[in-house]
């Protein structure tokens, strides 16, 4: 048996719909609408909008895995460009 789902309701520009996630990836939403000054529901607008073919939630799950590869991968650069300044003295 997986995780528990958890139902929110979401409002897409003139609409509301029913969206179920793991808790955690409602964490995780909400941490990304803070950090980027937004609502999670117009973080999740933004996604449907740009979900392709993909279901609803599947998009906003790899946006949310994305979102933090790329923060981690940027922080990642920003530690090599650090050592390398540090090594070139």
């Amino acid at each position: 048996m997986g995780p528990a789902l958890v139902s929110r309701n979401i409002r897409l520009d003139d609409h509301r719909t029913s969206i179920r996630l793991e808790p955690e990836m409602w964490d995780a939403l909400a941490e990304i609408a803070a950090l980027e000054g937004d609502s999670v529901h117009d973080l999740c607008a933004r996604v449907d909008e740009k979900r392709g073919g993909l279901g609803r939630t599947a998009a906003i799950r790899v946006f949310i895995v994305s979102y933090f590869r790329d923060l981690g991968r940027a922080a990642r650069l920003e530690q090599q460009r650090a050592a390398d300044a540090r090594r070139a003295g």
